[in-house]
């Protein structure tokens, strides 16, 4: 089993609101995904992900912010982390393909 990882950061903490940011992450080592390798998001919402059988496995935490710092910039704070596993035929290690 592999995991596949996909972390989307939304405009609200809702799941139902726009994607305004993500990354992917393949455990498969099949694909490569790189920061802006697309100019579209994967989903246009968590929600979406769900639908397309990806299982949401953490949300950040809601904190208020300090009084003061409403509207500071600092980092993208509706963050959700999905995952889908999937199951290899046969496991290799790292560097073992086309060894034989």
């Amino acid at each position: 089993m592999r995991q596949h990882v996909l972390v989307l950061y939304l405009a609200t903490s809702a799941l139902d609101s726009d994607v305004v940011g993500w990354s992917r992450y393949d455990g498969t080592a099949r694909t490569h995904p790189t920061t802006g390798d697309s100019d579209e998001p994967p989903y246009a919402t968590g929600l979406a992900a769900l639908h397309d059988g990806w299982r949401l496995f953490q949300a950040s935490q809601l904190l208020p912010p300090q009084a003061g710092h409403e509207y500071d910039v600092s980092f993208l704070k509706h963050e959700f982390f999905f995952e889908k596993l999937e199951e290899l035929e046969e496991l290799e290690e790292p560097g073992e393909a086309g060894n034989g």
